[in-house]
């Protein structure tokens, strides 16, 4: 019979086993085969959006339409125990959703070496300043800001989901759902680098795996933000992250 000790240690290398192997189903990336023509020295950070179209939290139809960033084999199917309970109830991303996510960026970013990376008040800067052209969205909006702030590259994304548990890390449900893409657009106007997160925390009965990867608690979605955030700039093709 294991000790405690013995115990812990066996969950101890199960969570690095799903830090390791896990997150290739959470999170995707993409490199442009143009990339190794471009030198990306500096890059702007523009805040994050948040998407605007109502989600459906809980759904019974299969035939239901994912958000852009979860699959379909991500998304759960909750299945009420009568016919009288089906409802289906809409969330909307937080508005702070994308100044988190965005902050979360930032945090990693400002001392990311091999490239100088700008804060997202100078891109708020530009956008609110005249010469921004205020209807211009996403990839025109990117190469606006790189253009006037005469950097080689932004940095842009949208927060597609950000659910927050209901209940505590010992019992949820729902459980936190998170979902953001992020894209590096050259001043040009070309896609360097692309990156997609999306997860909703499983119990320990559907994710054995994942639940001892998460210390066998119901996180935030803060936590589950954080994660995906430090897993995406694992594959960031510019600068390397400051050595701790």
């Amino acid at each position: 019979m294991m000790s405690k000790r013995e115990w812990s240690m066996a969950l101890m290398g199960l969570a690095l086993l799903a830090d390791a192997g896990c997150s290739g189903s959470k999170v995707t990336t993409k490199s442009s085969a143009e990339l190794p023509r471009y030198q990306i020295r500096t890059i702007v950070l523009i805040p994050f959006t948040t998407l605007a179209t109502p989600q459906v939290r809980d759904v019974v139809d299969q035939g239901f339409s994912a958000p852009q960033g979860a699959r379909r084999s991500d998304m759960a199917l909750v299945v009420p125990p009568n016919t009288e309970q089906l409802i289906r109830q809409t969330v909307t991303v937080p508005a702070g959703a994308g100044a988190t996510v965005t902050q979360l960026f930032w945090s990693r970013l400002k001392s990311r070496q091999g490239v100088t990376v700008l804060a997202p008040s100078e891109a708020a800067k530009a956008l609110a300043s005249q010469a921004t052209t205020q209807s211009a969205t996403g990839q025109a909006l990117a190469m606006t800001v790189a253009k006037q702030l005469k950097v080689d590259a932004s940095l842009i994304g949208q927060v597609l989901v950000y659910q927050e548990r209901v209940g505590g890390r010992f019992g949820a449900s729902p459980p936190a759902t998170v979902g953001f893409e992020a894209k590096v657009i050259a001043a040009d106007g070309q896609i360097l680098w692309e990156g997609n997160y999306y997860e909703k925390q499983r119990p320990m009965t559907e994710d054995f795996v994942g639940f001892i990867q998460r210390h066998g608690v119901f996180v935030t979605a803060e936590e589950l933000a954080i994660y995906g955030v430090d897993h995406l700039l694992r594959e960031f093709p510019f600068g390397t992250a400051e050595e701790r």
